[in-house]
């Protein structure tokens, strides 16, 4: 799952480099991942995610990794992270 961000699903898009002359060949748009550690206020503890510079702006809007995830949708989310978002819902309902 590489070049793929963990929360939002955000992947390569593929586009077409013109030249001067109108001539095109096929690229790749990758996208900008980060290697981040998050702390969540619920668990107690740090979490380390590869996400997009634009789902990091998300997460702080939202404050913070417990507030991104209470309205994540689980499609979007990888394997990994939905498991983080399921142990979350679960210790705030055990609290």
């Amino acid at each position: 799952m590489s070049r793929v961000c963990e929360l939002t699903g955000k992947g390569p898009a593929t586009g077409n480099n013109v030249s001067h002359a109108n001539n095109k060949t096929r690229r790749r748009f990758l996208p900008n991942l980060n290697d981040v550690t998050l702390m969540s206020e619920v668990l107690g503890r740090t979490v380390k995610l590869k996400i997009s510079a634009a789902a990091l702006r998300t997460v702080d809007h939202r404050g913070g990794l417990d507030g991104f995830m209470a309205k994540a949708k689980e499609g979007e989310l990888s394997p990994r992270a939905v498991k983080i978002k399921r142990e979350i819902e679960k210790a705030q309902t055990a609290a």
